[in-house]
């Protein structure tokens, strides 16, 4: 379409827009789950709901990946910039269920889910748990017994099985039982997310893992009673077989996060830490592996290969960004001058400073260091990695709208009532995380080698602050 100039008033109105209910007014399916709301749509392997929906913003968890309304558009629709924002400011009355979502295959039809035949016997997928997962026999015969384990005929990988309340399977897992290439896992067609692998039992603990190995390794670690307590594995990192769980097992009341502790594993525990405690679940904690998954330990334990533990590098580095924030009294009359200053110069740890002491200084003026020290700590405690997954363009013009909401806000030099008061002080607390945020993306997105040699070249180097300290 042609290029429209919208002004940034309009994109910013645009990325606003609530997206629930601008979906749920054009004929799309959407489901309420806690504060949030889960999309219903379809595609060629059946019925989904990995996307999920909170005022503006919005999250794939399948994908990984999310942002505001705009980029939805043009995510979940295959949408330009420029009819994404039309869309979203009612300049276009096309139905939006008549646009299919970029990934569905029209062509294929759901496919009703139906377990793999299974073998004769479970000789490779006992040698398999065995031999190179080190499960101890037990523990892989109980559930072989239940039915929720067993080996298929046509491939013989392992089958994991997820039943409802009556056990009735509604959901199966493949894993390869080869140990040569390159592991096959795939969920099966059909399968209904709301089941998984799982055991339960009589005491009230739920153990949450990524994968049925994981759980079973935690099996074998920690042998001690296991039959009286409650596990399930998730297959990934989908919430809608532990929330199932919950709602049908009256005597779960603690949940324990067991998933990997690297990347995915640590963004995957933030994640259904919120979603349960979303939908009034509170009493969580959180267990780590000491290397990369449960296996991994056992790997360890036995004496061979084993992978370590990834540090999630993006959230050290926003913690130690916000730690090193200095404070410094607030200049009210010289305030907009030094945000505009550094935003221009795309100082962002500078930007971050003035932001929060300013955020502090309009909360309590008398108490503004102890303030600004809170706001710190506010800021590592409500930033989650896996909703911080954009690129530094889009950080930018995130930074870029909350940067104009504010400037625009300073310039009103009237008297402000305690509500326009409070709505100052946020406004400059976002600015603040987004600066921080641009700032550790820019640390992350440069090379490490050039780093290095700008240290080298430029050691002796002094670069000036905006204004006094």
């Amino acid at each position: 379409m042609p290029y429209i100039p919208y002004t940034e008033e309009e994109k910013q109105l645009a990325n606003s827009v609530d997206l629930a209910e601008f979906l749920r007014m054009r004929g799309e399916k959407l489901e309420r789950a806690g504060r949030e709301y889960k999309l219903i749509y379809s595609d060629g392997s059946g019925s989904h709901d990995s996307i999920t929906i909170r005022g503006s913003t919005w999250f794939d968890h399948k994908n990984q990946v999310g942002g505001g309304a705009i980029k939805f558009m043009q995510y979940h629709y295959g949408m330009d910039f420029p009819t994404a924002v039309q869309e979203l400011l009612g300049q276009r009355v096309t139905s939006l269920s008549s646009v299919p979502p970029k990934t569905s295959k029209q062509s294929e039809k759901h496919k009703d889910f139906r377990l793999p035949e299974a073998n004769a016997n479970m000789h490779r997928v006992f040698a398999y748990l065995i031999k190179q997962r080190f499960i101890v026999p037990e523990i892989i015969t109980h559930f072989a017994k239940n039915h929720t384990l067993y080996e298929d005929k046509e491939h013989h990988n392992a089958v994991f099985v997820g039943v409802d309340e009556n056990g009735v399977a509604r959901q199966a897992h493949k894993r390869s039982t080869s140990t040569y290439g390159k592991s096959f896992r795939q969920t099966v067609e059909g399968s209904d997310t709301r089941y998984s692998f799982a055991h339960f039992g009589e005491l009230g603990k739920l153990f949450v893992f990524e994968a049925p190995i994981d759980m079973l390794s935690y099996l074998t670690l920690y042998p001690q009673n296991w039959q009286k307590h409650s596990y399930i594995a998730m297959n990934g990192v989908y919430e809608n077989a532990v929330l199932t769980a919950l709602n049908g097992h009256s005597n779960l009341s603690e949940i324990v996060i067991c998933t990997d502790n690297d990347v995915g594993g640590i963004d995957a525990a933030d994640r259904l830490k919120d979603v349960l405690s979303d939908n009034n679940f509170e009493n969580i904690s959180r267990i780590l592996p000491k290397n990369k998954d449960w296996n991994e330990d056992l790997k360890q334990l036995n004496g061979v290969e084993f992978l370590p533990a990834v540090v999630h590098m993006r959230k050290e580095k926003y913690y130690e960004k916000v730690s090193d924030l200095q404070y410094f009294i607030c200049s009210p009359e010289r305030l907009t001058d030094r945000i505009s200053k550094t935003f221009e110069n795309k100082q962002y740890q500078y930007l971050a400073e003035y932001a929060l002491a300013a955020s502090a200084f309009f909360i309590n003026r008398k108490k503004e260091n102890a303030m600004y020290e809170k706001l710190k700590c506010k800021l590592s405690a409500e930033y989650r990695a896996y909703a911080d997954k954009g690129k530094m363009c889009s950080k930018q013009d995130d930074l870029k709208m909350i940067y104009q909401s504010v400037i625009k806000d300073l310039k009103h030099t009237r008297a402000r009532t305690k509500e326009q008061i409070i709505h100052t002080a946020k406004s400059l607390y976002q600015l603040a995380d987004c600066a921080v945020r641009c700032e550790v993306e820019s640390e992350m997105s440069e090379p490490p080698f050039l780093h290095e040699e700008s240290v080298q070249m430029n050691e002796n180097v002094q670069f000036p602050k905006i204004g006094g300290r």
